[in-house]
């Protein structure tokens, strides 16, 4: 039986259950599980190990509890946002050159010791919504996430070729969305997803571990 975890922030967490790995949370996770489990009965286990707030550091602390000691076969990880967000509401953000080195130093470790695992890189995205727009305290408040988001999915792209991953374009596929619809139907705060932006995220995810399942 191969295993299969997803790793990140408040996005891929969901709401997971914290006791046991039967409830994946409300997310994308959930729906890839419900997915792969329905037709491959049997041939798969799934960790969800996202954790809400996290940055890269934050997921780098957490190396050998919820990546190494679980010895995934697969591994997707979407992570970026709150690296941006954490810097504009409390002073306390990754920084571009630090996401970098320690998204990096998190994929050489894991690789190092998990010789045969595949990953799969997801960008980070940002729509406009509740606790992303432009603010009487902050007129750039949008404009600096957007901003900002955009260079983390620039270096997270940049990462996932320097070590051969396929990258999942998310962004685009957002933004290409909220043509049919207003952005909080897909992100409720700009953030989050709802439950059709979950599906989006699940769609993509899906189509590229088909290319290396």
């Amino acid at each position: 039986m191969k295993t299969i975890l997803f790793q990140g922030d408040s996005i891929t967490d969901a709401g997971r259950d914290r006791n046991g790995d039967t409830i994946a949370g409300y997310g994308y996770a959930t729906l890839v599980k419900a997915r792969l489990g329905f037709e491959n009965p049997g041939e798969y286990t799934f960790y969800n190990r996202g954790v809400s707030g996290d940055r890269v550091i934050d997921m780098y602390a957490r190396i050998v509890k919820d990546v190494l000691n679980l010895k995934p076969d697969y591994m997707s990880i979407l992570i970026g946002v709150n690296d941006v967000w954490h810097g504009i509401d409390w002073a306390n953000g990754t920084g571009i050159e630090r996401y970098q080195k320690v998204y990096d130093m998190f994929l050489s470790e894991v690789k190092a010791e998990l010789k045969d695992i595949k990953i799969i890189i997801l960008e980070p995205f940002v729509l406009c919504g509740s606790s992303t727009k432009n603010t009487e305290e902050q007129p750039d408040r949008f404009e600096r996430f957007k901003t900002e988001v955009a260079e983390m999915a620039k270096v997270a792209r940049k990462i996932a070729e320097k070590h051969n991953l396929p990258f999942v374009s998310l962004q685009d596929k957002f933004d290409d969305a909220c043509k049919s619809a207003q952005p909080d139907y897909w992100l409720a705060d700009g953030v989050h997803p709802t439950p059709a932006g979950h599906e989006l995220i699940a769609r993509e995810w899906i189509k590229a571990f088909e290319k290396i399942k």
